[in-house]
C-alpha cells in the first residue's frame, strides 16, 4: 500500500458529455438538412439564385457537421505536479523560444517583459535556456534584452522570495498598484525599490526605442552597424550564462538574429523557429522546447511542471508530441467588440478537439518534444529509430552539414541529453552562426519533413498536421491559473490584418500537400480528428460562399425574386435562424459571457468571413496559381497597463483604412441599403410571380445590423470614417451590382 501512489499517472484525461448541447447541435443540423431537402424537392421554384442558395447552404451544412464533430467529445486534462516532483529526481531541460520580428509593431519593452517572466519560472534555473529570435535585427531589441538581464538579477530573487505569481513586471506593478497594509515592512521597501527600478528600465528602453536617447553602435552593439532588416549576417549573443550550473542562479539568455539576404526566401516565422531549434540544439539541446510570441507573458510560474506531467507520463506521455496552452488575454476590451478573444471557441471547439487526437498547434504557448520536431515517429520512442543504422551521412542529408549539430540531433533522436559539463553556449557561437545562415537549409529536410514546415504564412497548422500525420497525439494544458496571457489586437484594423493573414495561410494549407485530407488518406490522422481540422483550414474557403449568400437577398429584393420558401416552408429558415441564435446565446451565457459579448461575436463572425477571410482566400488563390506571393503582415502589439478597457479613447471603436478588406464590407452594406431603398420606394419590377418576401427582407436587415459599424463609418471623420477612396470604389462596385440585377430583371 505504501507504493500505491507511485502507480498513479502524472495526468488524467477526463471526457465529459454536454447532452443538451449535443441535442441542440443535432437539431440545427436536422433543420439545415430540411432546408436542403425543401430546395431539392421544390423544383417548381428553381432559379439560378435558388441554385446558388442551395450550393451555399450545402457548404454551411458541411461546415456545421465539422463543428458538431469537433464539439462532440470535449475533454479536460488534470495534471499532478506533486506526483512528478515526488517520483522524478531530476527534471529535464527546457529550451524557451521567444520570437519577435519588428521593433515598431512589437515594441522591445513587450519582448523584455515576456523574457523576464520566462526567466523567473519556478523551475531549476540550470535547466532553462531562453532564446530570443529577432527577425527585425534591431539594436533596440538587443538593448532591451541586455538591460532586462541586469534587472533580472534582482527581479527573479524578488519573485521567488515573495512567491509572486504574475512575473511580467509591467503586469505585476499595474495589478498591484499599492502594497497592502498588512504586508511586512521589508516587503514594502523591496516592492517600492523594484517598482522604481522597473520604471527606470521601462523609461530607458522606451527612450532609446523612440530615439530620444541616441544608441551608440559600439562595443557589443557594433555588429548592428551597417545592417538592414533584410540584409545582415547572423548575429548571436549570449547575454546571460549560468556558468556554475546553479539551480537557483539565472537561466541562459541568448539573442539570435538569423542571416538575411535580399532575394532569398526566409520563410517568415517558420524559418526563424527552425533557426532557434538548430541553435538551441547546439547550445543546450533540451529534450523539450516551449515557444511563445513576444507578447505572451507567464501568468502561472509553475506551468512548466504541469506540461512536464503530460510529456513525462510513463503510459500516455510517450504518445504526446506537443502540449498546447490556450491563448488568453490580459487586456481584452470589454465584451470583445472585435471578436478576437476566442473564449467560446476555446471552451467548445478546441476543448472538443482535445477529446480526439488532440488540439491543433496554435503557434504559441506550446511545449514541443524535440525529437518529434526532428521527424521521429511515436513507435520509435520505444523501438528506436528506423534509420539509426544508416549513419552520419543520412543525418547530414536531413539536418545539414554542421557536424556539431548533426551530433546533437542524433543525441536528441536517441532520447539522450547533454551532461551539465558538456554545456557552455559561448563555446558554440561559431557553429551556431553557421546553422543560422540563410543557405544552410539548402538540400536538407528542414521545412519539408522536419522542423517547422514552409509554404504557408500560417506555419503552425501544417507543422501540427505533419506531427499528427505521423501518429502523435497532442494535449491541452489548462491549469489554474492559466499559464499565459497576451495582448489581443486592440483595433479593428489590426484584427482584420490578423484574420486575413490566417485565412490566406490556412487556405494554402487546405489545398496543399499537408492538408488534413492528405493526412487522413496517407497518414495516421484519425478520421474525426482530420474532420475537426476542417473547421480551421476552411476559414478562407467560407469567404466566397458567405459573400455569395450575402449578395443573394439584395439581388432578390432588387429583381423582385426569391430564394426563400413562402408559406409553411418559410418556417424552416426562420426556425433555423432563431434556434441557432438562441443556442449560441445560451452557450455564451453558460460560460459567464454577456449578451453583448455574444452579439459582438455573432456580428464579427459574419463581418470577418465576408471581408478578411474572403480577401485572404483570394490572396491564397493568387499564391497557389503562381500569380503573386503572399505578403506577411505582422499584427501590431500594444501594451496596456490599465485594466481591460484601458485609458485609450479608441478602445472598442471601429477605425478604417484603405485596405481592400474594407472595400468589400462597404460594398456589401451599400448594396443592401440600396436594395432596401428600392423596396421602400416601390421601384421593384412587378412582373415577377414569385417576388421577394419576408425571408429576403429579414436577411437584408440582419446584414445591415451586422454592418452597422460600417454604416457609422460612412459618416465618421478621420480614422473613424471610411476613407473617401474606399467609398468611391465601393460605390462603383455597388452600382455595377445593381445594374447587373436590373439588367437581369428586365431580360427575365
Amino acid at each position: 500500500m505504501a507504493n500505491q501512489g507511485f502507480d498513479l499517472p502524472f495526468y488524467e484525461k477526463i471526457w465529459f458529455k454536454r447532452t443538451f448541447q449535443r441535442v441542440m447541435d443535432t437539431f440545427i443540423l436536422v433543420l439545415l438538412l430540411l432546408l436542403l431537402s425543401y430546395r431539392i424537392f421544390s423544383s417548381n421554384n428553381f432559379t439560378f439564385p435558388w441554385f446558388l442558395a442551395f450550393l451555399c447552404e450545402s457548404w454551411f451544412t458541411f461546415t456545421w457537421i465539422v463543428i458538431l464533430n469537433a464539439k462532440w467529445s470535449p475533454a479536460v486534462t488534470i495534471t499532478h505536479p506533486d506526483r512528478l516532483l515526488q517520483r522524478v529526481p531530476e527534471l529535464p531541460r527546457v529550451d524557451l523560444f521567444v520570437t519577435t520580428a519588428d521593433p515598431v509593431l512589437e515594441p522591445p519593452i513587450i519582448t523584455a517583459n515576456t523574457v523576464l517572466s520566462l526567466l523567473a519560472l519556478d523551475y531549476p534555473a540550470n535547466k532553462l535556456a531562453c532564446y530570443v529570435s529577432d527577425d527585425g535585427c534591431s539594436p533596440f531589441t538587443f538593448y532591451a534584452l541586455v538591460e532586462a538581464s541586469k534587472f533580472a538579477k534582482l527581479w527573479i530573487p524578488f519573485c521567488k522570495k515573495y512567491n509572486v505569481q504574475v512575473r511580467a513586471p509591467f503586469r505585476y506593478f499595474s495589478n498591484v498598484a499599492t502594497t497592502k497594509s498588512d504586508d511586512s515592512p521589508d516587503f514594502k521597501q523591496e516592492w517600492s525599490q523594484m517598482k522604481d527600478m522597473y520604471d527606470n528600465l521601462r523609461q530607458n528602453i522606451e527612450d532609446v526605442t523612440r530615439k530620444q536617447i541616441p544608441l551608440e553602435l559600439d562595443g557589443e552593439f557594433a555588429v548592428f552597424s551597417n545592417t538592414e532588416q533584410i540584409n545582415h549576417p547572423s548575429i548571436i549573443k549570449v547575454i546571460l550564462e549560468n556558468k556554475d550550473v546553479l539551480s537557483d542562479g539565472l537561466p541562459y539568455l541568448i539573442y539570435i538574429s538569423r542571416e538575411k539576404k535580399p532575394n532569398h526566401s526566409h520563410n517568415y516565422k517558420a524559418g526563424a523557429m527552425n533557426v532557434l531549434t538548430r541553435v538551441s540544439g547546439l547550445m543546450t539541446n533540451a529534450p523539450f522546447m516551449l515557444n511563445v510570441d513576444c507578447d505572451m507573458v507567464v501568468n502561472n510560474p509553475k506551468f512548466v511542471l504541469h506540461a512536464m506531467c503530460i510529456l513525462m507520463d510513463s503510459k500516455s506521455g510517450k504518445e504526446v508530441a506537443f502540449v498546447q496552452c490556450f491563448q488568453q488575454f490580459y487586456d481584452g476590451i470589454k465584451d470583445d467588440p472585435f471578436g478576437n478573444q476566442w473564449v467560446a471557441a476555446y471552451e467548445y471547439i478546441i476543448r472538443g478537439m482535445a477529446g480526439l487526437q488532440g488540439p491543433y498547434y496554435g503557434g504559441t504557448n506550446t511545449f514541443h518534444r524535440r525529437n518529434a520536431i526532428y521527424g521521429l515517429y511515436p513507435h520509435e520512442m520505444e523501438n528506436g529509430r528506423e534509420d539509426e543504422k544508416l549513419g552520419e551521412k543520412i543525418l547530414i542529408q536531413q539536418f545539414g552539414r554542421s557536424k556539431e549539430f548533426v551530433k546533437s540531433a542524433a543525441v536528441a533522436l536517441d532520447g539522450k541529453a547533454y551532461l551539465p559539463k558538456d554545456i557552455s553556449p559561448s563555446n558554440f557561437i561559431e557553429a551556431a552562426i553557421q546553422v543560422a545562415r540563410c543557405g544552410y537549409e539548402c538540400g536538407t529536410f528542414w521545412g519539408k519533413k522536419i522542423g517547422w514546415l514552409y509554404g504557408s504564412i500560417s506555419e503552425d497548422v501544417p507543422t501540427g498536421l505533419n506531427i499528427h500525420r505521423r501518429g502523435w497525439r497532442s494535449e491541452c494544458c489548462t491549469p489554474d491559473p492559466i499559464p499565459f496571457t497576451g495582448c489581443a489586437p486592440r483595433g479593428f484594423i489590426s484584427t482584420m490584418v490578423q484574420q486575413k493573414r490566417w485565412a490566406s495561410g490556412l487556405t494554402v494549407v487546405f489545398f496543399g500537400k499537408h492538408s488534413p485530407v492528405m493526412g487522413m488518406l496517407f497518414g495516421k490522422i484519425q478520421f474525426r480528428a482530420g474532420l475537426s481540422y476542417f473547421w480551421l483550414t476552411n476559414w478562407g474557403s467560407r469567404g466566397p460562399f458567405q459573400v455569395c449568400y450575402a449578395a443573394l437577398p439584395a439581388y432578390c429584393i432588387i429583381t423582385n425574386t426569391n430564394i426563400f420558401p413562402k408559406g409553411p416552408g418559410l418556417w424552416i429558415p426562420i426556425a433555423l435562424l432563431v434556434i441557432y441564435n438562441l443556442h449560441t446565446l445560451l452557450e455564451y451565457l453558460r460560460i459567464g459571457l454577456s449578451i453583448r459579448y455574444w452579439w459582438n461575436n455573432q456580428r464579427m463572425s459574419l463581418v470577418t468571413t465576408t471581408t478578411a477571410w474572403f480577401i485572404g482566400f483570394l490572396s491564397a488563390m493568387l499564391k497557389l496559381s503562381g500569380i503573386s506571393d503572399t505578403v506577411f503582415e505582422i499584427t501590431e502589439k500594444e501594451q496596456s497597463t490599465s485594466g481591460s478597457d484601458g485609458n485609450n479613447a479608441d478602445a472598442g471603436r471601429f477605425t478604417f483604412d484603405d485596405s481592400p478588406v474594407f472595400v468589400v464590407g462597404t460594398t456589401i452594406l451599400l448594396v443592401h441599403l440600396t436594395a432596401m431603398l428600392i423596396k421602400f420606394w416601390g421601384l421593384q419590377p412587378t412582373h415577377s410571380e414569385n417576388g421577394s418576401g419576408l425571408g429576403e427582407f429579414i436577411c437584408s436587415t440582419y446584414l445591415v445590423m451586422c454592418y452597422w459599424p460600417y454604416f457609422k463609418g460612412l459618416f465618421g471623420r478621420g480614422k473613424y470614417g471610411i476613407p473617401f477612396s474606399t467609398m468611391c470604389k465601393s460605390v462603383v462596385f455597388a452600382l455595377v451590382f445593381v445594374h447587373f440585377c436590373r439588367s437581369n430583371a428586365i431580360s427575365g
